[in-house]
């Protein structure tokens, strides 16, 4: 093992702080490249530095900060790039913004790997985003949920040999921050991997409305407040509890040799599909009440149907099946529970001594 530490750039955000507790637990000094700019993720990194303590090395830095980027590279074994802006809502509302983090942040990143040898291995979180709103896809509607007409496609779910179709300002940064990071490794042999997951849930998410919709459902059921869906509800995708999605980016280092210069699809596949409307009726089940669901009109760019044919990276990397989305789910109720509650202590303890 290097004694050199690993990057996390976004790694007190919710999949950068679960790859950088992993890597910690496996005895890697990280580094979390985080400028904190999203509300909650000081708790990720306070979690952090409680778990692992001096492992955990915190920069508060911005990933448009191109000597900050530089200099941290230098001294890394691995970069695992996660830093972004990750709402197409906000993207429509500042799609410059959303450019200088997704685009000129990537390109930072490649550019000191470069500048330093090529040599250090970089890991993209991509998005599913990059294949567009998917409407030449034929659907039916079957009961709460799309399906493709295709029989095949609703078996292996989307497969990375779908044409790439950015949509919004947030498909296109991402989209280009994602082709950037392939050509770097066809252009200047940088060994890199690009991730383009579906979405990802499970602790340490703290869910809005415009990102993070699985933990979202589950906080506003749980506070009793009513849900806004966008559409009909009705719109299906693969959900991948992070631990499975921690797996895939560890093997994608450990085999960055057989894997480098690709793009793989990360979700639950199709035993893992579920439409918004069917989770909130699992979600009812689990708290055992009913859930005020109201409606809105469709967002931009939104797919009525997404589900990842994940087969590639799992064959590439021997991946096992996923954590079947239901156990996942409760799970992730269960532990928002106990933070809230932690939370609340937290709180009460702060007023006491005050």
């Amino acid at each position: 093992m290097s004694g050199k530490p690993v990057l996390v750039t976004g790694g007190a955000g919710f999949i950068g702080c679960n790859v950088a507790d992993r890597l910690a637990s496996d005895g890697h000094t990280v580094i979390v490249f985080d400028a904190l700019m999203r509300e909650g993720v000081e708790r990720n990194l306070a979690w952090l530095k409680q778990r692992h303590g001096a492992k955990i090395i915190h920069l508060a830095a911005d990933v448009r900060d191109k000597r900050a980027v530089d200099e941290t590279v230098r001294e890394s074994q691995a970069v695992f790039h996660l830093a972004a802006q990750v709402a197409v809502t906000t993207s429509l509302n500042d799609p410059v913004e959303d450019f200088e983090i997704n685009v000129q942040g990537a390109l930072n990143v490649l550019e000191a790997v470069r500048r330093r040898g090529g040599t250090t291995p970089v890991i993209f979180a991509s998005t599913n985003k990059v294949y567009g709103d998917l409407t030449d896809v034929p659907l039916e509607l079957v009961g709460d949920a799309y399906r493709p007409t295709d029989p095949a496609l609703r078996v292996r779910g989307v497969n990375e040999q779908r044409p790439l179709d950015f949509h919004t300002p947030y498909g296109c940064s991402k989209g280009a921050a994602d082709q950037y990071v392939l050509d770097y490794s066809r252009s200047f042999g940088l060994p890199t991997c690009v991730l383009r997951m579906s979405c990802i849930y499970g602790p340490r998410q703290m869910g809005t409305e415009d990102q993070g919709w699985v933990a979202h459902f589950l906080i506003r059921a749980l506070e009793g407040q009513p849900i806004t869906l966008y559409g009909d509800g009705r719109q299906v995708r693969d959900i991948l509890n992070v631990a499975d999605a921690v797996d895939a980016y560890m093997g994608c280092w450990k085999g960055i040799e057989q894997v480098a210069g690709r793009a793989f699809n990360l979700g639950g596949g199709p035993t893992n599909a579920v439409s918004l409307v069917q989770l909130i009726g699992y979600i009812e089940e689990l708290i055992h009440r009913k859930v005020e669901v109201g409606f809105s009109d469709w967002r931009a760019g939104d797919q009525r149907y997404y589900v990842s044919d994940p087969s590639a990276i799992r064959r590439e990397l021997g991946m096992s099946e996923p954590l079947d989305w239901r156990t996942g789910v409760a799970g992730l109720a269960k532990w928002l529970i106990t933070e809230r509650a932690g939370q609340a202590a937290t709180r009460q303890a702060a007023v006491a001594v005050g």
